[in-house]
């Protein structure tokens, strides 16, 4: 614990360091103030008791990523997720666009020259996304029959589309902002700033439970064990992976001998990260949503069975998540040319002969390690519902907020690390030997 706590205090002997810290918190504290800013034009009351009716729909979730900002319709209430889908379009279209494949081995030019397009997408979805939204509004009415929008009309859409898409575009470069300037990936701390701003009222709503009695006390120390056990579990499949010992031939150029060394592929059981649950969670939850803009029947239907808590939501959703997980981890991690490079360079896996060989052997090895990490996220995903459902829990535990959560945390973690280690301090992590990644399962 001294140790620990003499840590952190070496954390502030470093300006630079010190410097990036409070650089961080001013942006996500504006961050947040901005949150509390409202889109003109909205009636708030009619559309929080609307959005009281829409969990455990898409735009449930999205309020979730938003931190809360689209119940309140604040400027931010598109929140990150324009620039999360554009990154993810970004991705996936580098596999079959052989310009963007080229951009995307070029270096950092080319990285650069992906990250402009990206900027230009988000702008462009959240235009689209903020236009569709003021559309929506327009026709919403809350469960008392009061109109979410009172003055409706094209100087309402334009001037919604104007803010929320602003807004967006201010959340992106404080992002960027933080993570050249600051500590962390600014992205991922902003998205976790949005979920633990929800902890006080979750510690709220837990006391006045067990003050009422309706929560016992026992009970409640016993969530509490469960949720640092879950925490750990996932703490421990975050840095999980499995390490491919890798031999590099000596090579005699001119007078110098290099390579000879040993050193191994860590393969994450995680690759994906928490693209998988995002993209499962906008898959199923997109019946339930659409009915509430197409009331027919066999919609509604469909929505009934894809509603959360009803097994076939389950078993789809848990599904969809490890389909997913294999989906994204084969466009992300590519064993052909990790084996080609290894070829390139003179290394090889002992036993394994170079070339198409070694490709079969990691992506068979990848496969493997795989399910156990796809299996899981499953289980994390559908944990919340489980909880809430089947035991009352009065707070949202688990799912994507807590891999995030988890992510963000040791991400920022090891990124200060490396700062005191590098100026020989004490640092956080005694044993870390993994590099840091983000909370979407890339190198930040």
């Amino acid at each position: 614990m001294i140790e620990s706590l003499q840590s952190f205090q070496n954390v502030f002997k470093i300006p630079e360091l010190k410097r990036r810290i409070v650089m961080t918190a001013a942006l996500l504290v504006a961050y947040r103030l901005g949150a509390h800013v409202p889109t003109p034009g909205i009636d708030g009351h009619a559309l929080a008791q609307f959005f009281d009716q829409v969990q455990g729909t898409l735009l449930g979730m999205v309020d979730l990523f938003s931190g809360g900002n689209l119940r309140r319709l604040s400027i931010f209430a598109l929140g990150i997720m324009p620039y999360i889908s554009a990154s993810i379009i970004l991705q996936l279209l580098t596999v079959v666009i052989p310009t963007l494949e080229r951009l995307a081995k070029e270096g950092e030019a080319g990285r650069k020259k992906i990250t402009q397009y990206t900027r230009y997408g988000t702008i462009v979805l959240s235009g689209v996304q903020a236009l569709g939204i003021a559309y929506g509004l327009e026709g919403m009415r809350s469960p008392g029959g009061v109109s979410i929008v009172p003055v409706p009309g094209w100087a309402f859409r334009i001037l919604t589309m104007l803010t929320l898409t602003a807004g967006t575009a201010l959340i992106m470069w404080m992002g960027e902002q933080i993570s050249e300037k600051g500590i962390g990936n600014g992205i991922s701390l902003i998205i976790f700033a949005g979920i633990v701003v929800r902890l006080p009222s979750a510690v709220t709503a837990s006391y006045t439970l067990i003050t009422t009695g309706e929560l016992k006390l026992f009970v409640f120390v016993g969530l509490i064990l469960m949720m640092v056990a879950v925490t750990a579990a996932v703490v421990l499949m975050q840095e999980g992976q499995r390490k491919i010992p890798v031999q590099y031939a000596k090579r005699v150029v001119g007078r110098r001998v290099y390579g000879g060394q040993s050193t191994h592929i860590p393969l994450r059981i995680n690759t994906a990260g928490v693209i998988p649950v995002i993209f499962a969670s906008s898959l199923i939850l997109f019946p339930a949503t659409l009915t509430r803009f197409v009331p027919h029947p066999w919609m509604q239907a469909i929505a009934d069975a894809l509603s959360p808590g009803r097994f076939t939501y389950t078993l789809l959703y848990m599904g969809l998540i490890v389909f997913f997980t294999y989906f994204y981890t084969a466009i992300v991690f590519n064993p052909i040319d990790l084996a080609d490079n290894m070829k390139k360079y003179g290394g090889f896996i002992p036993g394994v002969r170079p070339g198409k060989r070694t490709a079969e052997y990691i992506d068979r090895t990848l496969t493997r390690i795989t399910l156990p990490g796809a299996i899981f996220l499953s289980l994390i995903s559908v944990l919340p519902d489980l909880l809430i459902r089947w035991f009352n829990v009065p707070f949202y535990f688990g799912g994507t907020s807590l891999l995030i959560v988890v992510g963000v945390a040791l991400d920022t973690v090891r990124q200060m690390e490396s700062h005191l280690l590098m100026r020989n301090y004490e640092g956080f992590l005694r044993r870390s030997k993994t590099r840091p990644t983000g909370a979407f399962g890339r190198r930040s």
